[in-house]
């Protein structure tokens, strides 16, 4: 999971009580993440562990993370929720567990639980642009184009050069059909990062639906040999063998 934020470390190892202090609460609460994110199994026994000892907060979040690690999405979303509602931290730690379980009910596939909690969680952290880019990929998931143009254009104002930003808000306004604004911000986000995949990927299908095969083409290879194990990649596989069908 990403965004597990050296911020949110040290505020929940905070309120560890003094048996799990003594064992170096911030320490073993990074080691343990590392080891959720990375070997799931083995995170989640250290988790285990460590709550035994008296872990708190800090040992109950590195489990969740850890069923995420193990595909137990569902159970590992329900725990960052009750553990956000539960918690006496300040409101950013907060909502940062729910932008997680967010983030694990999307991989779920139970969207309206992902929107609650995004939602739960910009409540006590309105302006997180992290938080702000979650809830806009949920929303162009379920088609949500405008909201998601609405979300990314305050976003965008406070963070110019938010590549990731641009490139979504690029997708919505193409499935609106707003082409001159798709290939604004596409070309704004590859002149920040000119190898950026996604916004190859995008700029692709904007130039195919301008009826610019070859250019097309082009940044779809490109982004197949920039990261081919890429969800951009595949796509872009999906759309040149498309394309060679069509030529053929």
């Amino acid at each position: 999971m990403k965004r597990l934020l050296p911020a949110l470390v040290a505020a929940v190892a905070l309120s560890l009580p003094a048996a799990a202090q003594t064992i170096d609460g911030p320490q073993e609460y990074r080691t343990c993440l590392v080891l959720a994110k990375t070997k799931p199994e083995q995170g989640w026994e250290e988790a285990l562990a460590w709550q035994s000892l008296g872990g708190g907060e800090a040992a109950r979040h590195c489990a969740a993370v850890a069923l995420i690690g193990l595909g137990k999405y569902g159970e590992a979303a329900a725990r960052l929720e009750t553990l956000a509602n539960e918690s006496v931290r300040e409101d950013g730690v907060r909502a940062q567990m729910l932008a997680q379980a967010g983030q694990a009910w999307m991989l779920a596939g139970k969207l309206p639980r992902a929107d609650s909690a995004q939602r739960a969680a910009l409540v006590l952290a309105p302006s997180d642009p992290d938080i702000l880019l979650d809830h806009a990929v949920l929303l162009a998931q379920v088609h949500h184009y405008a909201e998601a143009i609405d979300l990314l254009s305050g976003l965008l104002r406070r963070q110019p050069n938010r590549v990731e930003a641009l490139v979504l808000r690029a997708s919505a306004f193409r499935y609106q059909d707003n082409l001159p604004g798709a290939a604004d911000d596409v070309e704004q986000a590859l002149k920040l990062d000119p190898d950026y995949p996604d916004a190859l990927l995008e700029r692709g299908m904007i130039r195919r639906l301008r009826g610019d095969d070859a250019a097309a083409r082009d940044d779809w290879r490109r982004a197949v040999e920039l990261a081919p194990d890429s969800d951009a990649a595949e796509t872009a596989r999906r759309n040149l063998e498309k394309l060679d069908v069509k030529v053929k």
